[in-house]
């Protein structure tokens, strides 16, 4: 089960609607070990695409050398899915390499970057295997 606070919910949720029509993407990173999403990280969607997104890997390497400096983790890796069901791609699939990751989607097709709601679901994806997670939205992690 992933456990986000709602202000972690509440951010993933609005990059996905103001980045809309495209793919929004992020991490939220938490101590290493810990399984608790506390710092979310906003990427750019270097693809800028509609239907794919792809991490800037110079962003990416930055990350990851912050995270490392601060013993933080990718707790949460997310991204949108702006015209379609917020369920792993064969791409987003093949793209998931952190086995330790809740992988988030974040579908906007019904109401855009409106006021609305949207689909929001977590996956744990290993070798290929894709396995859906219950979402606990909390009031904070404390």
């Amino acid at each position: 089960m992933l456990t986000i606070a709602q202000a972690t919910y509440d951010a993933i949720v609005a990059h996905a609607k103001r980045d809309h029509p495209d793919e929004a993407c992020g991490v939220v990173a938490g101590p290493e070990g810990s399984d608790r999403a506390e710092r979310v990280v906003e990427m750019v969607n270097a693809a800028g695409s509609p239907t794919f997104y792809e991490f800037d890997s110079t962003e990416l390497l930055e990350l990851y050398k912050e995270m490392w400096d601060r013993d933080e983790e990718p707790v949460v890796i997310y991204h949108s899915h702006t015209a379609t069901e917020a369920y792993p791609s064969r791409t987003d699939i093949g793209l998931a390499s952190e086995p330790g990751a809740h992988y988030v989607l974040v579908s906007t097709r019904e109401h855009g970057n409106n006021e609305g709601p949207v689909e929001f679901r977590s996956y744990r994806i290993v070798d290929g295997a894709v396995t859906e997670e219950e979402v606990a939205v909390v009031p904070s992690l404390d």
